[in-house]
């Protein structure tokens, strides 16, 4: 008897790790056709689904397809922008519903790689917590000069800054990486170029500011902390165990390397705005929504901690609707009316989207949506599903 015990408690751990508020999940294998599941797919009015789902289609983001065009025009009024990283011409509308990890229904092409902007933001907040389970961090609390000592956090206000202040993107870290001038990132309407240079620096931790180069400056960080690419440390810790295809990459900018135990490493981007950033399709976006879904645990396995995820989704003080650099459905500027507010997800330039509700079960995954309809977009899904 003793030596079938760990079998069955083994069994017991995997089906307990497969159930979320009661509900069995389904997680796919690498390159298995998705499952869907008749229980799942009726929990919705298929009328009202097929309407959320043209919708979608036929809301295309308005920007070019030629995504080095729609970066250029979209970023024009910042001094100095111009493109550093690779860019790829983009598909039409597509995504995916799954209901507990099952496929509800999805539209357009999920398997074509595109780029993702600002999504990559929430896949590189992932390599904090990684580091923080592992901890490699202590505590995100702690200033970053403790860790990262080349002279990045130097000075009376970079000093100050902590994890927590670049993963919640209020640290109003000042300087320059890799040619990049903090101030030139998205720089107010009004004023000129000495009023962006000369401006007085916000107390770390009280204004959330939506900034590239600071955002860059984290990956740089956990670069080091890591001693390893972060594709490496995505790949190895994350996609690699979620079964993600080996399709999605994750670039840096062209002259963005760094050396370190005497190999030089490319330090990646946390968007795509001067291009880079995480290329991807909707299926392994769906995947990475899916084990956050989950709290971390996909089948049998904790990749990423339930304290962890549960900080990563804890609104700041600045900034209601943002997080470890995953957006929150709270009432703020953000908010999404007829959408359950303890929704999170990740946006990126151009309509790209994944969206997590735990308590439904559901991830939504959209690419090429128009931005500004993305609330309705979900709000029509949340209007078909019958909670």
């Amino acid at each position: 008897m003793k030596s079938i015990l760990p079998f069955v408690f083994s069994v017991l751990f995997v089906l307990s790790s497969s159930i979320l508020m009661g509900q069995q999940f389904y997680f796919p294998e690498r390159n298995a056709t998705w499952e869907t599941s008749g229980e799942m797919q009726s929990t919705f009015d298929t009328e009202k689904l097929n309407l959320a789902v043209d919708f979608a289609r036929e809301n295309e983001y308005s920007g070019s397809r030629d995504l080095r065009q729609a970066i250029l025009k979209g970023f024009q009024r910042e001094p100095f922008h111009e493109i550093l990283g690779p860019t790829k011409k983009r598909g039409g509308p597509a995504g995916m519903i799954l209901k507990n990890g099952y496929l509800v229904t999805s539209w357009g092409d999920i398997k074509r790689v595109d780029m993702t902007f600002s999504v990559t933001k929430s896949f590189l907040s992932t390599m904090a917590g990684l580091a923080f389970d592992k901890a490699l961090i202590s505590s995100t609390d702690d200033k970053v000069g403790q860790y990262i000592w080349d002279g990045t956090f130097d000075g009376a206000h970079n000093s100050k800054i902590t994890w927590e202040h670049l993963l919640q993107q209020n640290s109003d870290w000042s300087g320059e990486l890799w040619g990049l001038k903090d101030w030139a990132d998205r720089p107010p309407r009004e004023g000129g170029l000495d009023d962006w240079k000369f401006r007085e620096l916000r107390e770390p931790g009280t204004v959330m500011e939506y900034n590239d180069v600071r955002v860059n400056v984290l990956a740089y960080s956990l670069t080091h902390l890591w001693r390893t690419p972060m594709p490496k440390v995505l790949k190895e810790k994350i996609m690699d165990p979620i079964g993600a295809s080996t399709t999605w990459r994750w670039y840096g900018y062209d002259h963005a390397w760094t050396t370190i135990d005497g190999l030089k490493m490319k330090s990646v981007t946390g968007g795509g705005h001067s291009g880079a950033g995480i290329f991807i399709s909707a299926e392994d976006m769906a995947r990475f929504g899916l084990l956050f879904l989950n709290n971390g645990q996909w089948k049998d396995k904790t990749l990423l901690s339930e304290e962890w995820i549960s900080k990563a989704t804890t609104p700041s003080k600045p900034n209601v609707n943002c997080g470890y650099m995953w957006w929150l459905n709270q009432k703020g500027n953000r908010h999404w009316e007829g959408v359950p507010e303890h929704v999170f997800y990740a946006a990126g330039f151009g309509g790209n989207f994944i969206v997590v509700d735990q308590k439904a079960g559901l991830v939504i995954v959209t690419r090429w949506l128009e931005p500004k309809q993305i609330g309705e977009f979900v709000r029509q899904v949340y209007d078909a599903l019958d909670q």
